[in-house]
């Protein structure tokens, strides 16, 4: 932090005493700054699109599934590109409420997508469930996806 005060210590001096070679570098720097923002901004809202054409559903189906695994993950990928990589965290809700019932802790089960995925394609696999609060059965609960994070293929 000191480091940081100290530079526009000098920035602030530097064009105060030379304004006339300060001021367009400042300038052309500010300009900069704001194209790599830009730039961010543009990847971040692009990722996110992405993210939100992905069809994925949760169930729980003990039936279809083995005992170990539980739920159901069907995912379709609506986008234009192959999913390379997928994680997210699953949590649980009761019908019409909005408290997260999944504990997530330290050694909750991590979950990752199928690695590359086709435009287009879909993927269906069993997961373990989340460990829940106690109290509560999985089959009385709704499982969504949350906190997603994945990359694509340009």
């Amino acid at each position: 932090m000191f480091i940081g005060a100290l530079l526009i210590l000098t920035w602030l001096v530097l064009l105060l005493r030379y304004p006339a070679k300060a001021l367009p570098i400042s300038l052309s720097a500010l300009f900069g700054l704001g194209l790599v923002a830009l730039w961010v901004v543009w990847l971040d809202n692009r990722e996110a699109s992405q993210l939100a054409r992905l069809e994925l559903r949760l169930s729980y189906a003990p039936q279809d599934c083995p005992a170990d695994r539980p739920l159901r993950v069907q995912m379709n990928n609506g986008n234009d590109v192959p999913l390379v990589e997928l994680n997210w965290r699953i949590a649980a809700y009761a019908p019409g409420d909005t408290v997260n019932l999944a504990e997530n802790t330290y050694s909750a089960p991590r979950y990752r997508g199928p690695g590359e995925l086709q435009a287009g394609a879909t993927w269906q696999e069993c997961l373990p469930l989340p460990p829940l609060r106690a109290g509560y059965r999985p089959q009385t609960l709704e499982f969504r996806a949350e906190r997603m994070q994945g990359s694509f293929a340009n």
